[in-house]
């Protein structure tokens, strides 16, 4: 088992949790095109954008309804 050779003193064990206190949860951005907020780093489910740019294409039923009395 290993043991350690000198006693870790009270700064240095503390500098080594300095970054405990920095974590959260939950990292919230906000969303470019409607304002909303939604997680970092995370696809907006309801418009289909991620960093400003439409990634899936949303079809809406009213959509394909308009489509289809146009044509």
């Amino acid at each position: 088992m290993a043991v350690p050779k000198r006693k870790t003193s009270k700064s240095r064990r503390d500098q080594r949790r300095s970054h405990h206190a920095l974590k959260s949860i939950f990292h919230i951005g906000f969303d470019n095109t409607t304002g909303e907020p939604h997680l970092s780093h995370q696809m907006n489910l309801k418009d289909g954008h991620y960093g400003g740019r439409q990634i899936i294409a949303q079809s809406n039923n009213n959509d394909a309804e308009q489509e289809a009395t146009e044509q």
